[in-house]
């Protein structure tokens, strides 16, 4: 692991997340959103719906690889290999990060805010099978976290408006009802950690990403190199 400072940032997001079940999960169990904030949060929560972005990364991946044979010239080669490589960053990121999302809310067990009046919010179930038993952390932040996570390492110039509706639409399972803040913290935490250990694999393997001296992976600038259109 690169010197990333990562024993601060998981100090940070573990002082977040008990913080949070200890000051704003009981409150939000033991009430309901008021109905313009629920109806909100319904509107809004489909887009953390990992689906539609896996299959968005599909595309991607095969439409870059498409335009990659029938293109001609490098510069045209190098767009659509480019392209290509974000779509499988993107696949490997939401489909490993929401499959060991998965796997750690059932391992974990923990009840949803919907049954905080029988069981509480310190109530763990693991394994038990049931979807009302799998809220820690949240699949639908994790997939959101790592999505823009992903977009803000793309894209760093605007990493503050990808954070913003990371935010955003991981929150609108809160609003729902369908999972406490902290389990929304978790995921989105984990979701984008996933990211950037998936950036930097991609880096080390010479794809997208580059490695700053201090470990950091940096986006690759499209163009860098058009005559060698495989070193993206």
């Amino acid at each position: 692991m690169p010197p990333l400072r990562w024993q601060a940032c998981l100090f940070i997001t573990l002082n977040a997340v008990i913080l949070s079940m200890l000051l704003f999960d009981a409150p939000i169990g033991a009430s309901e959103a008021p109905a313009p904030v629920k109806h909100l949060g319904e509107m809004l929560t489909g887009f953390g719906d990992s689906a539609w972005l896996i299959y968005t990364s599909i595309l991607l991946f095969f439409q870059g690889r498409a335009g990659y044979k029938l293109v001609k010239t490098a510069r045209s080669k190098a767009q659509a290999l480019y392209v290509s490589w974000i779509g499988a960053y993107l696949f490997t990121t939401v489909v490993l990060s929401g499959l060991l999302a998965n796997l750690l809310k059932r391992a974990i067990g923990r009840a949803r805010p919907d049954h905080f009046h029988d069981y509480g919010m310190f109530s763990f179930t693991p394994f038990s099978g049931h979807a009302a038993f799998e809220s820690f952390p949240s699949g639908h932040s994790t997939t959101v976290g790592a999505f823009f996570a992903a977009f803000a390492l793309l894209f760093p110039r605007y990493r503050v408006a990808f954070i913003a509706c990371a935010i955003w639409l991981g929150m609108t399972r809160v609003m729902v009802g369908a999972h406490y803040p902290s389990d929304v913290i978790a995921g989105l935490a984990f979701g984008a950690w996933f990211s950037l250990l998936t950036a930097i694999v991609f880096a080390r393997c010479g794809l997208l990403f580059k490695l700053a001296p201090d470990g950091w992976p940096l986006a690759k600038r499209l163009f860098s190199d058009t005559e060698k259109p495989g070193a993206l």
